[in-house]
C-alpha cells in the first residue's frame, strides 16, 4: 500500500531535501506551499500522514490545521516551524500534532517521526481544543537548546506528571515552571511557589503542609500550608537540594500517600497539585553522599528539564537585551537601543549570573548610558566597573581544565599504541581513574557510582572487568 504523505512547504530547498529523504524510506509525496492548495489537495486525496510549515504564504499553518484536518480528523500531522519561540511550540503543542520540529531540524529524526506518526495513525489521540495562549512569554530565545527546552515543556502541558527542573543559578528555572503553569491544564488553579532553602528547617514542614491552632507555642490559629493553597494548580519547590533530610522524609511521604497531614492534626487532606521542582546544584553526587534521598529524587523527577546556561546560549543574547530594554522602558526608564556591535561585545561576556545577571545589567545600561542609542564605549566602562562580568583570571576549574588538557597532551606523547588502537587506548587511560574516584567516593557501591557517572550499572560493571578493576579495592574518600 502506497504511503502518500501531504508536504505544506514553501521553502523550495527545505521541501526538496524533506521529499528526497522520504521518498528513500517509501513514501510518495505530494507537495503544496499554500493553505489553498492544502486544503485542494485534502479534499481529493487522503493521506497518511501531513506535514506542514507554519508561515505560507497565505496564512498560517497552526491557525488553519482544524480545517484541514475536519475531513481527516485520524492523519497525524508534523509541524515545523523557523519560528523558535516557546508560543510557537505551545500553539503547535494546543492542535493535537504528532510532534514538532523546530529549524532547523535533524533530517534522520524527522524521517524517523515520520514512521512513528503512520504507525500509530490506527490508534489516534483526541487533539486538544485550541487556547489562546496569553501574551507576554516568560521566556525569549531561539537557540537550540531553549528549542529544546520548549520541545520539553510542550510534552508536560497536557498531563499532570511531577518535573524537576535543573540549571545554574540565574538561568530561569521560575520561568520554566510558570509556562507549565500558564499553558497547562491547571492554569486556571493557583501558582504556589515556595523556595525551601530560605526555611528555617524546623519551619519547614508546617509551611509545606499547615498546622493546627495550637499545634506548637505560637500557633494561635489554624495555618494552611503551601500544598492545600495549591490546590488546584501547581506547587513550585524551588532549591528543593537544600532541604533537610527529614523534611525529604516528610515530602516523600506525602507523594508518595498523595496525602498530608497538618502539623498537630489528626484529619488527613487528599492532595491536589501539580509538583514542580527546581534545583541548581548536582543531586546524583548527593545521592551517593547520603544527603539527598534516592527515592524522592526518583518521584519528582519523572521529567526532568535541564536549562543551559547563557555562555552555551549565545546566540539568544540579542533577543534577551532588546526584551530587557524594552521592559526597563516599561518600567519608566529611558528607552534604549544597542547598535550591533555593541550587542557582539555583549555576546562575549562569560555570564555567569546568567540570564539574571544579563537582565540587571541592561537596567543598569538603561539607566546610566548617555545617548539613545548604546554603542561600545558606553558599555565597556559598565563591565570594567562591574566586579562580576569581566574575564576573571583562572580559577580553580579553568586551572583543572588546563591542568587536564596538558596531562592528555603528555599521555599522547609518551604513548604510540597500534594504527587504529589509540581512541580505545586513551578511553581506557581515562576510565581507569574516573572509575576508581567514583567508586572511592561511594564507598565501593558499583549502583550509586554508575549514577554518579551517569551511566547504566550493568556497563560499570561490564568495564571494570574489562580494565581489571577491583571495587571492593576501592579506597573509600574521608
Amino acid at each position: 500500500m502506497t504511503r502518500r504523505v501531504l508536504l505544506v512547504e514553501d521553502d523550495a530547498s527545505i521541501a526538496l531535501v524533506i521529499t528526497a529523504a522520504l521518498e528513500a524510506e517509501g513514501f510518495s509525496i505530494d507537495r503544496c506551499d499554500s493553505i489553498a492548495e492544502r486544503d485542494r489537495m485534502l479534499a481529493g486525496r487522503s493521506y497518511c500522514l501531513m506535514l506542514t510549515d507554519v508561515v505560507l504564504t497565505d496564512g498560517d499553518g497552526i491557525e488553519t490545521l482544524a480545517r484541514a484536518r475536519a475531513g481527516a480528523p485520524h492523519m497525524p500531522v508534523i509541524i515545523l516551524s523557523a519560528q523558535n519561540t516557546l508560543d510557537t511550540a505551545v500553539r503547535a503543542s494546543d492542535t493535537g500534532a504528532f510532534e514538532y520540529f523546530p529549524k532547523p531540524f535533524d533530517l534522520e529524526e524527522l524521517v524517523r517521526t515520520a514512521h512513528r506518526a503512520v504507525g500509530a495513525a490506527n490508534m489516534p489521540s483526541e487533539p486538544d481544543e485550541t487556547e489562546e495562549v496569553a501574551q507576554g512569554l516568560p521566556l525569549v530565545g531561539r537557540s537550540h537548546a531553549m528549542q529544546a527546552v520548549y520541545r520539553m515543556i510542550t510534552r508536560v502541558l497536557r498531563n499532570d506528571l511531577s518535573v524537576l527542573i535543573l540549571g545554574e543559578s540565574g538561568t530561569g528555572k521560575e520561568l520554566v515552571a510558570e509556562a507549565i503553569h500558564q499553558f497547562g491544564n491547571r492554569a486556571a488553579g493557583p501558582f504556589i511557589a515556595v523556595n525551601t532553602a530560605a526555611i528555617p528547617s524546623e519551619l519547614i514542614e508546617s509551611e509545606l503542609f499547615g498546622h493546627e491552632k495550637g499545634a506548637f507555642t505560637g500557633a494561635a490559629a489554624r495555618h494552611l500550608g503551601k500544598f492545600e493553597l495549591a490546590a488546584g494548580g501547581t506547587l513550585f519547590l524551588d532549591e528543593i537540594g537544600d532541604m533537610p533530610l527529614q523534611a525529604q522524609t516528610r515530602l516523600l511521604r506525602a507523594l508518595q500517600s498523595g496525602k498530608i497531614r497538618r502539623v498537630g492534626g489528626t484529619d488527613e487532606v487528599t492532595l491536589d497539585c501539580r509538583i514542580v521542582a527546581a534545583t541548581n546544584r548536582d543531586l546524583l553526587p548527593m545521592i551517593a553522599a547520603g544527603n539527598f534521598r534516592e527515592d524522592l529524587y526518583y518521584r519528582i523527577a519523572v521529567v526532568p528539564i535541564a536549562l543551559p546556561p547563557l555562555r552555551e546560549r549565545g546566540e539568544d543574547i540579542e533577543a534577551l537585551s532588546r526584551h530587557f530594554l524594552a521592559r526597563a522602558a516599561m518600567e519608566g526608564l529611558p528607552r534604549r537601543q544597542l547598535t550591533h556591535e555593541a550587542i557582539a561585545l555583549l555576546a562575549r561576556q562569560p555570564w555567569r549570573g546568567n540570564v539574571r545577571e544579563l537582565r540587571n545589567f541592561i537596567f543598569r545600561l538603561a539607566l546610566l548610558a548617555r545617548e539613545d542609542v548604546i554603542d561600545v564605549p558606553s558599555i565597556e566602562p559598565l563591565l570594567l566597573s562591574d566586579p562580576v562580568s569581566p574575564e576573571p583570571a583562572a580559577g580553580p576549574a579553568q586551572a583543572s581544565n588546563a591542568d587536564l588538557a596538558q596531562a592528555l597532551d603528555l599521555w599522547l606523547a609518551e604513548n604510540q599504541p597500534e594504527s587504529g588502537a589509540l581512541y580505545d587506548a586513551a578511553i581506557a587511560a581515562f576510565e581507569a581513574p574516573l572509575f576508581l574516584h567514583a567508586l572511592a567516593q561511594t564507598g565501593g557501591n558499583q549502583l550509586r557510582a554508575a549514577q554518579l557517572l551517569g551511566i547504566n550499572r550493568n556497563t560499570l560493571r561490564k568495564r571494570l572487568s574489562e580494565l581489571g578493576i577491583n571495587p571492593e579495592s576501592a579506597t573509600p574518600l574521608r
